[in-house]
């Protein structure tokens, strides 16, 4: 390492999804394989990556104001360098390049691994080799880990700016996979949490059929995995074949998120989903009836453009209908270059609100309802931190998924660590958390 670059400090803030965590967790470990210190504190820091979202409108909104609470260290001289990387920093390059002069870079995802080459540039130091050692430095609580197995996005939905910004789905090399998967397990990694645009197309453009099961086989036999989850399954790739598979293999989460989006056939043609309200239904039905045991998050959109009074109402009875495990909403924001951007009958922000709110409160009720029915089992669950502040251990099982579901504290008996599968009794549900005591 140049004199120059010896004591310099980089921290990162981390927005959007898992996707983009993993992106920053290898950028972090080559930062810190050159010979930077890496810190928590953007204010001890010598140099700042924002790593950025741009899926909707709030997530630019926030990045933005991350971007500029930068800005204005650097202002006071207590920043050196700033660099933004992330969906915000593809999609609109160009255009902050001028408008904020301040950062130092703005990084596409293929700069993403030139990173310590750009750091080196903007203090002018003459670039080293890069190097080839591969690594992480996790950014997540306890012991799972997100893994990245394909980018972009070829399903071109409506509302969606991904394939903009990402490109069409591109599949990763399997055994590139299998290897990161291996040293994941080698850092005390025991569940992977498997990330994509689409998980459920694995395969097919790199190998000209569906690989997903394949590589999920492979993934289940490393040494110190013990569970395999799966985010984000399509309803038209969630094959009955992909289905038993989940429900026979042991280390396989019995857990299933798949975004639906919409239930109304006109408003999911707009949309341009590939599976219309009947094949939907059948779908569903067929999960409830024969495959009980995996549990199912799903994603809706309300306040799509066009979207009725009769088309949301029909949407809350199937919220009622089918009583999902966890459900996620989202208000349609109207994203420039997409086609849903220049449809007619753009639903008010009051009325997308109160849908919202009242879609909410429908799915909040089912899921506290479906929540009290483990009251009383005892459930294998991951260790994944230690709450000060309540003074208890927070894990997860297999049909929660970290961070976006419930948690379950776990009252310390003395013996707790984390990263550790306990078998935990659940005592009690608040609203947000399982209340749950070791077995």
């Amino acid at each position: 390492m140049d004199e120059r670059l010896k004591g310099k400090k980089v921290s990162a803030i981390s927005l959007g999804c898992d996707k983009n965590r993993v992106d920053l967790e290898k950028m972090l470990f080559a930062l810190k394989d050159y010979g930077f210190e890496i810190v928590d504190d953007v204010n001890d820091a010598n140099i700042v990556i924002v790593n950025t979202c741009a899926f909707i409108t709030p997530a630019k909104k926030e990045a933005l104001s991350n971007i500029f609470d930068m800005c204005v260290l650097k202002s006071k001289n207590k920043l050196e360098k700033l660099l933004v990387t992330g969906c915000l920093a593809q999609r609109h390059r160009k255009e902050l390049q001028k408008q904020i002069p301040e950062v130092d870079a703005f990084l596409t995802a293929a700069d993403n691994q030139r990173i310590c080459e750009i750091i080196e540039n903007l203090y002018g130091v003459k670039e080293t080799k890069a190097s080839s050692k591969f690594g992480r430095l996790f950014t997540a609580r306890g012991s799972y880990a997100y893994l990245k197995i394909a980018e972009g996005c070829s399903n071109v939905c409506s509302f969606c700016t991904i394939p903009h910004i990402k490109g069409r789905y591109v599949s990763f090399d399997m055994d590139d996979i299998v290897s990161e998967a291996k040293y994941l397990a080698k850092n005390n990694i025991k569940e992977l949490v498997l990330v994509a645009q689409d998980v459920t197309r694995y395969g097919e453009d790199l190998y000209g059929e569906n690989r997903l099961i394949a590589l999920c086989k492979k993934l289940v036999k490393i040494d110190g995995i013990q569970w395999v989850r799966l985010h984000y399954a399509y309803p038209e790739k969630t094959s009955e074949q992909l289905i038993q598979f989940i429900e026979s293999e042991p280390k396989m989460c019995k857990y299933l998120d798949i975004p639906l989006q919409h239930i109304d056939n006109r408003i999911l043609t707009s949309m341009r989903r590939h599976l219309n309200e009947d094949k939907t239904r059948a779908l569903m039905q067929d999960l409830k009836q024969n495959h009980s045991g995996i549990a199912l998050r799903t994603t809706f959109i309300v306040g799509y453009p066009g979207e009725s009074r009769a088309d949301f109402k029909k949407l809350c009875q199937f919220l009622q209908e089918e009583k999902f495990d966890y459900a996620g909403f989202f208000p349609y924001y109207r994203e420039e270059n997409t086609p849903a951007y220049f449809m007619k009958g753009q639903i008010s922000n009051f009325t997308k609100k109160l849908r919202l709110k009242k879609a909410q409160k429908i799915q909040n009720r089912i899921a506290t309802e479906n929540a009290k029915t483990k009251i009383g089992q005892t459930f294998k669950t991951l260790v994944d931190y230690f709450d000060e502040t309540k003074g208890v251990f927070v894990g997860h099982s297999e049909f929660l998924s970290p961070t976006v579901d419930f948690g379950v504290e776990i009252v310390d008996n003395g013996n707790i660590q984390v990263g550790e599968f306990l078998n935990v009794k659940f005592i009690d549900f608040d609203g947000s958390n399982y209340k749950g005591e070791v077995i």
